[in-house]
């Protein structure tokens, strides 16, 4: 009988949760949901000098934010708890004891000093730098001597010399390593804290994980993972390497390229459905030609076996247009209640508003609804609605302005608009048909004064509707002043 797949996120909370992580905790969230398994998390603490609380409840705060709810795991509990590395110090202390105990691990003493001149003499002969096994086989004697010298241990596990750590990798196929470049490495320190290598594999038997995706950068630490799985005699799990997110100079992602964390991208107005659907995408193709899917979708259609081992490219512009596709779909109730945090940050509005203030916002916002990317544009995309324009600075839109042509279609404009009553889309474009017809000036010619008098732009969207949004007396008061330029 096949074993229920268990994945687990396992962050380490030094810091705001990157793209790169979050992405990592998708794949193993999609294959849990696929396989109708469980998602784990748990936080890796054993950092004791970079770990903070505050990284741990953002991570946390940006997995739920993201919708990637975890079936077991910290604050959530389950039979395997605790969930925090340092809350299982005990646990690790058992079983290096037991090593111990079975000749598959020893103390070693050695300086740093004396570990770095092996370096030294090791590379300088050309060779890969691994423990040379000093303390190896130490008497007791000599363990008495170091112990005496005030050096503090710490402890190596036992690692073969001849033969090859190899896996079956669900990304990169089958992978091998020579256990001649491994040498024994450590798995406690001499402050009795455990390395990550070792913490991750024995919370990973406790907690009966089946498959690990993470990123390709943990590669290396594989063949020591294994080297741990055999020394306690039990079975590695499925590994899955997954590319690293490269910045659009195919470089690793960094603050350069922009925003990295989730945070970033939440503050700026990305919903979190669309980021879910464009992490996806980096790195796993899905069959056909379609790139917009609803979570349940993602959960269908997502296996191992589609995702690639070349470096995925993370394309903002990517992003922008796949977030529009989301902001497109929400109704005026949902378009508001996502917008209004942005609408009120950026100075627009303050809170509470009156329902008559409300309904005409969520004209505002439907009327720019189409040329949203994030949230945070409302404030470039609304200014038209809450800013006088300053003087006309654009020499050729002055020119425009100065044409017998433009104040002969202004000033009809002004005058139809003047005995409108009801002042709504159909009711003004009438008045500027009208205006057009009398004064013979159609197009361009008449299309461009207006707009340049009502925002200081030549293009945008419709003309009506952001006339009848603006009010009887603020456009009359910017088509006359139109008039004077």
């Amino acid at each position: 009988m096949q074993k229920k797949i268990r994945v687990r996120f396992a962050p380490s909370p030094t810091g705001p949760f990157h793209i790169g992580g979050a992405r990592s905790a998708l794949f193993n969230w999609l294959l849990a949901k696929h396989m109708n398994g469980d998602f784990i998390v748990r936080i890796e603490d054993t950092d004791t000098v970079r770990s903070t609380k505050e990284s741990e409840e953002n991570i946390k705060e940006s997995l739920k934010w993201l919708g990637l709810n975890w079936d077991e795991g910290i604050d959530v509990g389950g039979p395997h708890a605790p969930y925090r590395q340092t809350e299982r110090l005990e646990k690790y202390k058992k079983i290096v004891e037991q090593l111990i105990k079975e000749d598959k691990a020893y103390y070693a003493y050695d300086t740093a000093e004396e570990l770095e001149a092996s370096r030294q003499a090791q590379l300088k002969e050309g060779k890969t730098p691994v423990y040379q096994g000093y303390c190896k086989n130490l008497t007791a004697e000599e363990q008495k001597k170091y112990k005496e010298e005030g050096r503090k241990p710490v402890v190596r596990l036992r690692v073969p010399t001849h033969g090859v750590f190899e896996f079956d990798d669900m990304v990169r196929c089958h992978v091998e390593f020579q256990a001649s470049g491994v040498g024994d490495f450590i798995i406690m320190k001499s402050d009795g804290i455990p390395v990550y290598n070792f913490a991750v594999v024995i919370d990973d038997i406790d907690m009966e994980i089946t498959h690990v995706i993470r990123a390709e950068e943990h590669l290396s630490n594989t063949p020591r993972q294994i080297a741990i799985y055999q020394a306690l005699g039990h079975e590695a799990p499925v590994f899955g390497h997954i590319s690293l997110i490269l910045g659009s100079d195919h470089k690793k992602m960094s603050k350069r390229h922009g925003a990295t964390s989730i945070t970033s991208y939440k503050d700026m107005g990305y919903l979190p459905d669309a980021i879910v659907n464009y992490l996806a995408l980096l790195g796993w193709a899905p069959e056909g030609e379609e790139e917009i899917f609803t979570r349940n979708e993602l959960i269908e259609k997502f296996t191992m076996n589609r995702v690639s081992s070349n470096d995925a490219v993370f394309d903002i512009e990517k992003l922008n247009w796949i977030n529009s596709r989301y902001i497109k779909e929400l109704s005026p109730d949902q378009l508001l209640e996502f917008l209004m945090p942005f609408i009120v940050k950026v100075g627009y509005e303050t809170l509470p508003i009156s329902p008559e203030r409300k309904e005409w916002l969520k004209k505002v916002v439907c009327y720019v609804q189409e040329r949203l990317s994030y949230g945070m544009q409302v404030e470039e995309e609304l200014k038209i609605f809450y800013r006088t324009i300053g003087e006309i600075k654009n020499e050729e839109y002055k020119e425009i302005m100065k044409s017998e042509s433009s104040k002969k279609i202004l000033q009809a404009f002004i005058e139809n608009l003047e005995k409108l009553d009801l002042f709504e889309d159909d009711f003004i474009k009438k008045c500027f048909t009208n205006a057009m017809k009398t004064t013979n000036i159609k197009g361009k010619l008449a299309f461009e004064p207006v707009r340049i008098a009502l925002t200081g732009k030549t293009k945008g969207p419709g003309i009506y509707t952001m006339i009848s949004l603006f009010g009887k007396d603020k456009t009359l008061n910017l088509l006359k002043k139109g008039l004077t330029i």
